[in-house]
């Protein structure tokens, strides 16, 4: 328990923004952190498709939380999920009980968004976190298993065709790996299919891949892509996914693995704060990352939209939770100290 002079700080999600946060607030003693979240580690998300094509290992990027932060007397972790949040009391809900704060520092993350068609989820898989990865591993390996001994061509056609949904980040990364698994990793470990005629297809809605980034880098990664063998289909609406594939316009491509990186909603406990949202849920937020009208409180990485003299929101990657994570810290100490805040600038 923190002494009574402390002030408390609650940070909901050890992700990268929060775990920077908590960090760098950790050497204050004046401080008082609890740490909230569902997991019992640190998740290098960045590196999750690795773990999905068997090149590296879930111990490789899961990190126990209480490891990074143990050695921090004036920081709790606790096990939970954070359901609710009073701006007006200053409380955070979790697990049956609340705590409240001084600070707080919102950067619970996002999940899958299916664009209104939920029922999609049943035939595809997600990437989020290392359940999801494990998923895809053991999908991409049983198929090549069930090939080698299906015999029949278009039952073969179906296993070996792969399909990504999504051309962000997650998207362009998983499907590089999976080329690179089928055409040149596991090649020559089967008699009577060859993993190298799989076909990965990658799908993006928008004109180009990684549009959140300069489009020079999309033209770039697609032509990469290309030449590793992957069909890349941009500007490509999905009008249906049901137990045979993905049914484009036009077009239906057969298989059994769908993997959906198309997009993300906030996590749902922005709901609870009563505040605006843009349209995939997300808090807006200030050039300080604070709530309009709550300085107390600091909204960092996918839950939050920030988009102060920018044409589009900051993309929700770790460079960025991580720049904001130091930066909220830096917001408290000075407010502690009384000094004057200076804007966010990425």
């Amino acid at each position: 328990m923190g002494e009574s002079n402390q002030k408390k700080v609650v940070v909901i999600g050890a992700g990268f923004g929060g775990l920077q946060a908590v960090k760098q607030l950790s050497q204050n003693n004046n401080l008082d952190i609890t740490v909230i979240d569902k997991k019992n580690h640190h998740l290098f998300q960045p590196l999750l498709y690795q773990v999905a094509t068997a090149v590296l290992s879930p111990a490789d990027i899961a990190i126990p939380t209480r490891s990074l932060v143990g050695e921090s007397k004036n920081v709790t972790v606790v096990l939970g999920e954070a359901t609710k949040i009073d701006l007006k009391t200053k409380t955070v809900y979790y697990q049956n009980t609340s705590t409240n704060y001084d600070y707080l520092i919102l950067s619970a993350g996002a999940r899958s968004s299916y664009f209104g068609n939920d029922h999609w989820e049943k035939y595809t898989i997600g990437l989020k976190n290392l359940k999801d990865a494990l998923k895809i591993r053991h999908k991409l390996l049983i198929s090549f298993e069930k090939a080698e001994l299906s015999g029949d061509p278009e039952v073969v056609k179906s296993l070996l065709n792969y399909v990504i949904i999504g051309g962000g980040p997650t998207g362009v990364e998983l499907a590089g790996s999976i080329a690179e698994l089928s055409h040149q990793i596991i090649r020559d470990e089967f008699h009577t299919i060859d993993p190298a005629l799989s076909k990965i297809t990658l799908i993006e809605a928008s004109p180009r891949l990684l549009m959140t980034f300069d489009p020079s880098l999309g033209e770039f990664t697609k032509k990469r892509l290309e030449r590793r063998g992957v069909e890349v289909l941009t500007g490509t609406r999905v009008i249906d996914i049901n137990e045979r594939g993905v049914q484009l316009e036009g077009k239906m491509i057969p298989t059994q693995t769908v993997i959906w990186a198309a997009g993300v909603q906030a996590n749902s406990i922005a709901a609870t704060l009563g505040v605006t949202l843009d349209r995939g849920g997300r808090v807006i937020v200030d050039e300080f990352c604070n709530i309009e009208g709550h300085s107390e409180v600091f909204v960092i990485g996918d839950i939050a939209s920030y988009s102060k003299g920018l044409e589009r929101p900051l993309p929700g990657v770790s460079p960025v939770a991580m720049q904001q994570g130091r930066y909220v810290a830096s917001l408290i100490q000075n407010d502690l100290k009384n000094k004057n805040e200076n804007l966010f600038i990425i």
